[in-house]
């Protein structure tokens, strides 16, 4: 199965590094057009600086809030200006906003609402503005990082994230329903723990050796997972082999049990 997308138009949000960063690189290694964007200008420029495009691929980058609906429909608009309709979206800003586990009497407000707002709020708002010349062209692909904590108990212990990840299964659910008759794909893919980010080495080294040791056993594949894994059940989401799949979550865990 040999994937390509010679001169398709991709977007990638949260792009800077870990799993956003595989996928920017799978992209254009692979003939995308890829924008990629994030709040992190430094580490967009290292990613900008490694990626090898190949086959015409091509990495813009641009420093992009998702939680800002007037930021996204700029960032959109720019893309669509110098290239025409958006072929691919890959929504991947998200994660846990530097929070940790704490008992739910302690959350604030503004903590729950910072989780909330970039993974589904983002998602949202980067979907609803890529769909309207997606249905003009009646095709597309829209792909959402979601986590096995969407599809049970998260291992950060933190609801807020928790209940994102969840609500984005349902977001795309119901966007893989209305768009469908557009020629419009929708899915999303959900990992299981990668250390991607400090966040995520926080988390990792709150294990301690034993812990870490008994998480790798828990995979059936004897590995945590690399970006690359996800980026690779992403392509496959976002290529013509994928064309009659839509509105389904597809766990990259490294094993049988999300």
């Amino acid at each position: 199965m040999d994937i390509q997308f010679d001169n398709q138009v991709v977007i990638v949000t949260g792009a800077a590094r870990g799993i956003g960063g595989g996928i920017v690189e799978g992209f254009v290694e692979r003939g995308a057009k890829v924008w990629a964007c994030d709040i992190l200008e430094s580490e967009l420029a290292a990613l900008k600086a490694r990626a090898r495009p190949q086959r015409g691929g091509t990495l813009e980058t641009r420093k992009v809030d998702l939680t800002q609906s007037a930021e996204v429909d700029g960032f959109v608009g720019e893309v669509e200006r110098a290239c025409g309709a958006v072929d691919v979206l890959v929504h991947v800003a998200g994660g846990v906003r530097g929070q940790a586990r704490r008992p739910v009497e302690e959350v604030s407000d503004d903590d729950w609402r910072a989780i909330q707002a970039v993974n589904v709020d983002g998602a949202f708002f980067a979907s609803r503005a890529v769909a309207p010349r997606m249905k003009k062209r009646a095709k597309g692909r829209i792909i959402v990082i979601a986590s096995r904590a969407g599809l049970g108990v998260s291992l950060t212990g933190i609801q807020s994230y928790a209940t994102a990840k969840a609500a984005q299964l349902g977001l795309v659910r119901q966007l893989a329903h209305e768009l469908g008759p557009s020629g419009i794909t929708v899915n999303a893919v959900a990992p299981g723990f990668l250390r991607t980010s400090p966040d995520y080495e926080r988390q990792w080294a709150s294990y301690g050796p034993e812990g870490q040791k008994a998480m790798i056993e828990r995979v059936a594949m004897r590995r945590l997972g690399e970006p690359q894994d996800i980026a690779h059940a992403v392509m496959f989401l976002a290529s013509p082999y994928a064309s009659w799949i839509t509105g389904q979550v597809l766990p990259v865990t490294g094993s049988p049990l999300v």
